[in-house]
Order: structure tokens, then sequence, then C-alpha cells
């Protein structure tokens, strides 16, 4: 078997500063949620999803739209609704089903932190200009599958 080609060796190259990237801007995410907000990643995922469903979801969906387990999804919900953020109610269509959804507060919290979500993520990407962004949001979709 021969030596992989350039081509072969940049495009490792790439996924290896990709990973890098990305943990280093999903750490600092985190640190900054923990820091000024008193909160991790995977609550603001869960608000985040449940603030983009204003209906609610059921638990299983939720779980499946993180793509994280059902008892992961279980400890951020059961930790919301205790403080008044979330609330689970028994499905009217299937009585072994649960749906959650945030309450007023949880949205009024969900929309105050996402707001300086936004502008953490805007100091994290500053070095990329408009055009950067874009040739990068569409390689990004190619890769992806979903052509621009």
């Amino acid at each position: 078997m021969g030596a992989p080609d350039q081509l072969s060796k940049k495009r490792l190259k790439l996924w290896i500063r990709l990973l890098g990237v990305t943990r280093s801007a999903e750490r600092r995410l985190r640190d900054f949620l923990r820091v000024e907000h008193g909160t991790t990643l995977p609550r603001f995922d869960v608000m985040a999803a449940l603030w983009r469903r204003q209906g609610g979801m059921t638990m299983s969906e939720l779980s499946r739209m993180l793509l994280v387990s059902g008892g992961n999804t279980t400890v951020v919900v059961e930790a919301l609704e205790k403080e008044g953020l979330a609330q689970r109610t028994p499905s009217a269509a299937d009585r072994r089903s649960v749906r959650v959804a945030l309450t007023a507060r949880g949205r009024a919290e969900f929309e105050r932190i996402a707001a300086r979500h936004e502008a953490e993520i805007d100091r994290i990407f500053v070095a990329l200009t408009e055009s950067e962004i874009d040739a990068l949001a569409d390689a990004f979709k190619r890769l992806s599958g979903k052509t621009p």
C-alpha cells in the first residue's frame, strides 16, 4: 500500500484542526454559562430545544432531538421543573409518555441567557470575516450532505 496522497493528509489535518476549534469553543461556552449564568451547556441545550417547540414535546422526542439518553434528559428536566422553569404533563395521546415544555418563567430565563450566549459566540468567532463565515457555512453544508 502506498503513502497517503497530499490531499488525504490535508483532510486529516483539517479534521484535527476542526476538532480543536470545536473543543476550544465548547470549553469557552461551558465556562461562560457556568460563570456568568450558573448553568450548564446540557441544561442550556434542553431549554433551547424546548424554546424552539413552544407547545412542548415528549421526553423521547427531546432525547432524540438532543442525541442524548433518556436518563440524561430526565435529570436535566427534573432540575428545571424543580426551579419552575419547565413543566411535565402526562400525554393525552399516550399515558406511558410525558410531555415537557418551558414555563413562562423558563422561556424568559432562556431568552435572557440566549441573548448573552449569542454575544459570546460572536466573540469566539470575531476573527472571521463575513465572507469567511459564508464560505465555512457552505463547506459544512456540503460535508453534511445539505447543498447550499
